[in-house]
């Protein structure tokens, strides 16, 4: 009798511990998607993995080693606008991206005294 009383309520525990494990487990997924940890964190790695070099930047914009930051911000204007009206956006996110890479280049190089 004791023996089968002491099963059942190892059956019953188990399952209680289980259910809340699991209830747990939802909400901190709940929690995660709305403080946006889970989002920031592929965010991220995406954003790693789509860096621009520095020559595949200068081609997209069609400009030099030796173009002045000016002329590669005017070049960035005419392309991305040229693309928001008519052209595609994945166009237009290359031509985005191709101004961010160069943009850290000359920072870079202003940092350094290159310039």
């Amino acid at each position: 009798m004791a023996a089968k009383l002491l099963a059942n309520l190892l059956v019953v525990g188990s399952g209680v511990l289980a259910r809340a494990f699991v209830q747990a487990y939802r909400q901190a997924l709940t929690n995660a998607s709305k403080t946006g940890v889970a989002h920031e964190a592929t965010q991220s790695l995406r954003r790693a993995s789509k860096t621009m070099a520095e020559g595949e930047a200068r081609q997209v914009l069609g400009v030099t080693e030796h173009a002045s930051w000016e002329e590669i911000v005017q070049r960035y204007d005419n392309m991305f606008e040229r693309n928001a009206k008519s052209g595609s956006f994945y166009l237009q996110s290359k031509v985005h991206r191709a101004k961010e890479c160069l943009e850290g280049v000359y920072r870079k190089k202003v940092e350094g005294g290159d310039i």
